[in-house]
């Protein structure tokens, strides 16, 4: 894999400690409420790019959904909403809810070194947190700084991991896409288009759409684990 970030498999915690300059990256999305039937290994930072509930109906969902947050060994959790997650768009102050991890609603925050930007915008009209105006997209995306390591969406950029192989059809965002090529972020992590999961390096960004309902309407794929080194001043090589 190309750049500074390189896929890696499970490991036990002890063999990752034994580089203090990389940091494990759990990414998962798309769960709408199946979270216990994920297998989620163990990392230094978990990241859900939204979608945790169906459509936000279940107040007891949402609680179970941060219990089971709390549950996981993760020393940093990063959650983003989705386009389902309408009780935090009509009310950021429910951000309450989610008390086991970090919610970035158009955000950064800074772990382990890295600079983790996150948004739940996608291009949808109707969704929570749709922008279906391209000017709007635009004018959002240009708060993202130009020294962030890792950008997490909910929606994916257009042409990349964002339409199924039984469509020619692309569900992605052009002006996410033009903000991923001035960013250059080392690692993308999306969701939303759940036929699409998948990883794929370009330039010197990784992409990873880490959905996982899968067409039946379980969870159809386990989460991706990567492996990224701190921010440097300048940009180094895989371990």
């Amino acid at each position: 894999m190309l750049a500074n970030v390189c896929a890696c498999l499970s490991m036990p915690r002890s063999q990752k400690e034994v580089n203090p300059k990389s940091v494990t990256i759990v990414c998962i999305s798309d769960t709408h409420e199946l979270h216990r039937e994920v297998d989620v290994p163990n990392g230094d930072i978990l990241i859900h790019a939204g979608d945790f509930t169906m459509f936000s109906r279940s107040t007891a969902a949402i609680r179970d959904f941060n219990l089971w947050l709390g549950e996981l060994p993760h020393p940093h959790k990063v959650v983003i909403p989705g386009n389902h997650e309408f009780f935090l768009e009509s009310d950021t102050s429910k951000r309450s809810l989610i008390s086991n991890a970090t919610v970035l609603i158009h955000e950064a925050i800074e772990i382990e070194g890295l600079k983790i930007w996150g948004s739940p915008t996608t291009v949808l009209y109707g969704g929570a947190f749709g922008l279906s105006s391209p000017t709007e997209r635009k004018n959002l995306y240009a708060q993202i700084p130009n020294d962030v390591d890792i950008l997490v969406t909910h929606g994916p950029p257009f042409g990349i991991l964002d339409r199924s192989t039984q469509t020619t059809e692309h569900a992605g965002c052009r002006e996410l896409l033009e903000t991923v090529m001035r960013v250059q972020p080392r690692l993308h992590v999306f969701g939303h288009v759940h036929a699409a999961s998948g990883m794929v390096t370009l330039g010197e960004t990784v992409f990873v759409n880490a959905a996982l309902l899968g067409i039946d309407g379980d969870i159809g794929g386990g989460a991706t684990t990567l492996r990224i080194r701190r921010s440097q001043p300048v940009r180094p090589a895989v371990d």
